[in-house]
This record gives structure tokens, C-alpha cells and sequence, in this order.
């Protein structure tokens, strides 16, 4: 059995880009043993990966080096006996850990100054290789190659923990769902305005349906100003559910409204119907991978900057994207089932 260890990406969206290198690396050996060794906080959607055997914890945050801590890791790992590592980040810290584990092909594009660390060496062409998801699925094949039609991310979910996590929060599925996802963990220049959601969320209140915000603990000061701006109740789960307990809930979405962010890949992941926000960020390298997905962006002069806040101050690449356009995209969304 051929045991290969995975080092996963930092952010949970391009951890969801990541499955169908898993599935490819699956498919060519079927009884290969696949382990991700990712941040703790990308588990909850790495745990919704059939193709993978076992999760390890990255625990180095992002930016510390920790040279002692990744040496005691790789001497831990060298007892796995791994005979692939393929790291998947391009910093060349990602590349220690399987270094001084002694796993013999290490497997990776170039990166910052790692040639040294790495001896499956990959050279990135960005032309023939645009998108996240294709760079990371060329790490499967020996030549680099791509298969064609692309494969998009999928997700399967638990329906136990699905059962327990409506049972816990008191959800009900009286009505249709909405989700709103509102939050974006790289800055503000990716996150359309409160007030926005809000008068999608009130529209659709308004013909019957429930609405639901998903996010971390950091979104829900932005569920609340939802919120606060619509005139019935809605249920802000922001910061009050697992990400594993986030995906099983968002598999019950007619509708989903997020910005670029991880939740978006887990929307697109999902299949379910979904409007994505661009505005500071640009859609052609990690679109959300689905033909549910309508992406929304205004082709701006200054966009995509790629800041974190909005350089010129005045953030018109979403504030000016109206509502309406999004409440008219889902005309022309095909509903699709519910996992239930």
C-alpha cells in the first residue's frame, strides 16, 4: 500500500479546492492511504472527503516559522512511513515538515526558494494551468497533467450529525432556506455591505422563505447588523456552529448568497444554488467550481485590487452591485434537491 501525506492548504476554501486532487490520487492507486496534514480549522470540511484516510494537525500559525516545533513533527512523521508527501502551499516552510520526516518523493511546484527541500519538482505554468483547483490536481499525475473536462470539488455530508445539528439549534424545515454568508476572512474589500443582504433578505422573508447566516464567530457582528435591518426574525448561526455542523446545514439551501470565501466552495461544492460576490477579488483563478453558481462582479477600472480594505476608500466594486441584481440571478437558477 502506497501511503502518501498531503500537506494541506491554510484556508478552508482552497481545502475544498483540494478534493479533486484526492479523488484523482484515489482513482490511480485505489488502495493508496491518504493523509492531510491541514490546519485544525479546515477539518470540518476535510472530514466531508470519503477519498481521505486520516487528518493530522498542522499546528504552525500562519507566518511562524517554529523551525524546533516542525523538526519534532518530522521526526514523529518519519515512523508513518509516508512514501509520497505532495505539499500543496508554495512557501517553503510547508515544505520543512516533510523534509525532515525523510519521506523520499516530495512532491511540489517551486515555490519560494525550496528546490532544495523538494525532489519531484514541478514547474508552474500559470497559462495552461489558471486555476487553483488544476494546479493542485496536476500534482497527481507525473507529467503535470490536467484531465479534461475538469472535475469540480464535491462534499458529502453527514445526515446524523445533519439531524442533530436542526435538533440542537431548534431549526425548522417548514419553510424553504436561504443562506446567507456574509462574512470573508481576508478583509472588508471582499464582503458585500450589511444593508444589502438585508434587503435581499427582506424580499425573500417576505415570499415565504427562512434565512439563515453561516460564518464564524468574527461574522457575527455582521449577522447582527443583518439582522437588526430586517423587519422579521432570522436566525444568525455565525460563530454557534462547527464547520463540519456548516456544511451539513448548508446542504439544505435552496438559496445561498455569499462573497468570495470559503463557505462559496462549500456552497459550489454542494451543488447547491448559488449567487457568488466578487469585488476586490477576481473569479478567474478560484471561481466557485459549479453550474449552480452565478458570479456577480462589476468589471471596475480599479478592480480586482487583491487589498484587504479598499485602497480608494470607497469600496464601489460592491457597494454599487445592486440587490436587485442578485434577487434576479436566482430567476434563472435550476432549483436542485435538498440532502435530506
Amino acid at each position: 500500500m502506497k501511503r502518501i501525506l498531503i500537506v494541506g492548504a491554510a484556508w478552508v476554501g482552497d481545502a475544498v479546492l483540494a478534493q479533486p486532487l484526492f479523488s484523482a490520487l484515489r482513482a490511480a492507486a485505489p488502495d493508496v492511504h491518504l493523509t492531510v496534514m491541514g490546519p485544525r480549522w479546515t477539518h470540518g470540511v476535510l472530514q466531508r472527503m470519503p477519498e481521505l484516510d486520516a487528518l493530522l494537525d498542522h499546528p504552525f500559525p500562519h507566518g511562524r516559522l517554529d523551525l524546533p516545533g516542525r523538526w519534532r513533527l518530522g521526526r514523529t512523521l518519519r515512523r508513518a512511513g509516508f512514501d509520497q508527501a505532495i505539499v500543496l502551499p508554495n512557501s517553503w516552510k510547508s515544505a520543512l515538515v516533510p523534509w525532515f520526516a525523510r519521506i523520499p518523493q516530495r512532491t511540489g511546484f517551486i515555490g519560494e526558494q525550496r528546490r532544495w527541500l523538494l525532489n519531484d519538482i514541478r514547474r508552474l505554468d500559470p497559462e495552461r494551468l489558471p486555476l487553483m483547483v488544476q494546479r493542485f490536481l496536476s500534482l497527481a499525475d507525473p507529467q503535470g497533467r490536467c484531465p479534461e473536462p475538469l472535475p469540480s470539488p464535491r462534499l458529502v455530508i453527514d445526515l446524523e450529525n445533519q439531524s442533530r445539528t436542526l435538533e440542537r439549534l431548534q431549526l425548522s424545515r417548514a419553510q424553504p432556506i436561504a443562506i446567507l454568508c456574509p462574512g470573508a476572512e481576508y478583509g472588508p474589500a471582499k464582503r458585500w455591505p450589511t444593508a444589502h443582504f438585508a434587503q435581499v433578505a427582506q424580499q425573500w422573508i417576505a415570499q415565504g422563505w427562512q434565512i439563515w447566516i453561516l460564518g464564524s464567530a468574527r461574522d457575527r457582528p455582521v449577522g447582527e447588523e443583518i439582522a437588526q435591518q430586517v423587519s422579521a426574525p432570522l436566525q444568525n448561526l455565525c460563530g454557534i456552529t462547527a464547520l463540519e455542523e456548516a456544511v451539513d446545514l448548508m446542504a439544505l439551501a435552496q438559496r445561498v448568497v455569499t462573497n468570495d470565501s470559503g463557505l462559496m466552495h462549500v456552497a459550489a461544492a454542494l451543488e447547491r444554488p448559488l449567487v457568488a460576490l466578487f469585488g476586490s477579488s477576481s473569479p478567474r483563478f478560484t471561481p466557485p467550481l459549479s453550474a449552480q453558481a452565478r458570479v456577480l462582479r462589476l468589471e471596475l477600472p480599479c478592480s480586482p485590487c487583491f487589498q484587504r480594505t479598499c485602497p480608494l476608500g470607497h469600496l464601489n466594486c460592491l457597494n454599487l452591485l445592486d440587490p436587485e441584481q442578485v434577487l434576479a440571478s436566482f430567476r434563472s437558477v435550476i432549483p436542485t434537491r435538498t440532502y435530506s
